[in-house]
């Protein structure tokens, strides 16, 4: 059985966050590491171009997490706390919020997005021009680097694939270059 059947014969064949039955797709939730059930959702356009763009939030389509927070499926839990959190200007939904239980390693995953952090509070990680970087992306060396450790040196031009971000430090992004898992100082990549 594919994913899009597992996941419609465990939702109902309806959206998993607003319970809409038309126009579903499969959405992974970020960061994509588990994937599969257990890592995605069922979701409508809807709810599908509102994760994707908060700029286009409408709130009051928000309201149906009330029913979607209580789901027993670990990844339409972590969406309906993060979609909480970022509404969480809106009074019904930090009293929701508040209702809502996550266990210590679900809550652990639905923070790796920083949706809970203020503006000001969220780390952004940038390449030596200033573009943000994303778990995920590629990004080129600008420079010779000795790797700390050992004898390696990652030349310029070199293309790190799927960076991952330090969550702690904005100056720090890690890859593999060569085979070998390095931290890599943000000042010295640019994104590709």
């Amino acid at each position: 059985m594919n994913l899009l059947q597992e996941l419609k014969n465990r939702s109902g064949n309806c959206c998993e966050l607003c319970g809409a039955t038309e126009n579903l797709h499969i959405y992974e939730v970020p960061p994509v590491g588990a994937g599969g059930v257990d890592g995605s959702l069922l979701v409508c356009e809807t709810c599908k171009n509102q994760i994707e763009n908060p700029a286009m939030m409408d709130t009051n389509h928000w309201r149906c997490l009330n029913d979607s927070m209580w789901s027993e499926h670990r990844a339409v839990k972590v969406m309906a706390w993060r979609m909480l959190n970022r509404l969480k200007s809106e009074g019904w939904s930090l009293d929701l919020l508040n209702m809502m239980y996550l266990d210590d390693e679900e809550l652990a995953f639905a923070k790796a997005s920083d949706d809970h952090l203020d503006e000001s509070e969220r780390i952004v990680h940038r390449d030596s021009n200033g573009a943000i970087l994303e778990a995920g992306d590629n990004v080129v060396l600008i420079k010779d680097l000795k790797v700390k450790g050992s004898s390696m040196v990652a030349k310029q031009g070199t293309i790190v694939r799927k960076i991952s971000l330090d969550r702690e430090n904005a100056q720090y992004i890690e890859g593999k270059v060569d085979g070998q898992q390095i931290v890599i100082v943000t000042q010295y990549v640019k994104k590709v």
